[in-house]
């Protein structure tokens, strides 16, 4: 990505690079042996905690072109995860047409339907609760096995992990102690269109799974929970309730969630986009 930005090849970073530039900047590319050196002016990076009060992160908002620029790196405390959801505001038809075109690239070949299981894809560290978590990954796949005794429930490990020997022995005794419950790998774009819906922390499947218009329950906190039902606010046995039943404006949501809150580096208004962020954070006038 450096090579890339230095090269004047990267599309987003570009833009980024023109507003500030633009604003009087000067703009130097460093990476990450650099990080902890003193430095003067302000930073942005990627992916990074911030350094100071003086940087900001710039993040991929799941898919290009769309981008975050925020004051965390942490998805939960973005300005989006803070924002009200109006669906009123969003005209259907455009929301609709601008879903399906999108679930067409990204998923060209998925046929949507419902087929009487709950999909929970993992991401990593499954025996621990983290701070963003209610709950342990392996006790959300208790919770879901004894909550909806009905479906079949297809855990997905992420084919990107290294997952430990005792988490797999875990994950293992769970699939033969329950003949409704299998482990698959990876297989997302399998899995997700034909679920009833999805569980899971925080997992951009759960995002992906609106495409599908798959209701989603969440036990960690992140920026896309607004049409979801969070255990943090309703707690494990009402989410998981009224989670397979939800029908929320997905179409909707998911427009305004990156074509208004996100910077959708695609668009010719994608450095006015940018500047508005910058503003916002009080680097520009």
């Amino acid at each position: 990505m450096k090579a890339s930005a230095e090269a004047g090849e990267h599309n987003f970073i570009g833009k980024v690079e023109a507003v500030l530039r633009s604003s009087g900047f000067d703009v130097r590319f460093a990476d990450e042996t650099t990080r902890d050196a003193p430095f003067e002016g302000r930073a942005l990076v990627h992916m990074w905690p911030p350094m100071n009060a003086q940087t900001l992160v710039m993040r991929r908002a799941y898919v290009y072109p769309f981008w975050g620029i925020e004051a965390s790196d942490k998805r939960w405390e973005w300005d989006v995860a803070k924002a009200r959801f109006n669906p009123e505001v969003v005209k259907v038809t455009k929301a609709q047409r601008f879903v399906r075109n999108r679930r067409n690239k990204l998923f060209p070949d998925a046929v949507e339907s419902r087929g009487g299981f709950v999909y929970v894809p993992l991401q990593g560290r499954i025996s621990e609760q983290r701070s963003f978590q209610a709950a342990s990954p392996l006790e959300m796949i208790e919770a879901v096995i004894a909550h909806d005794s009905q479906r079949d429930i297809v855990i997905g490990t992420h084919p990107k992990e290294s997952y430990s020997e005792s988490d797999m022995a875990a994950l293992e005794k769970i699939a033969q102690s329950h003949a409704r419950v299998s482990v698959v790998s990876g297989q997302m774009e399998h899995y997700l269109p034909r679920c009833d819906y999805v569980v899971t922390q925080n997992s951009s499947a759960a995002f992906f799974g609106y495409f599908f218009h798959k209701p989603a329950v969440l036990f960690g906190q992140i920026d896309f929970h607004h049409i979801a039902a969070n255990v943090h606010e309703l707690g494990v046995e009402q989410a998981l309730a009224q989670a397979p039943d939800m029908t929320p404006e997905f179409e909707r949501y998911v427009w305004w969630f990156w074509q208004e809150q996100m910077v959708n580096a695609g668009r010719e208004e994608a450095e006015a986009q940018i500047a508005d962020r910058f503003r916002r954070a009080g680097w520009i006038a």
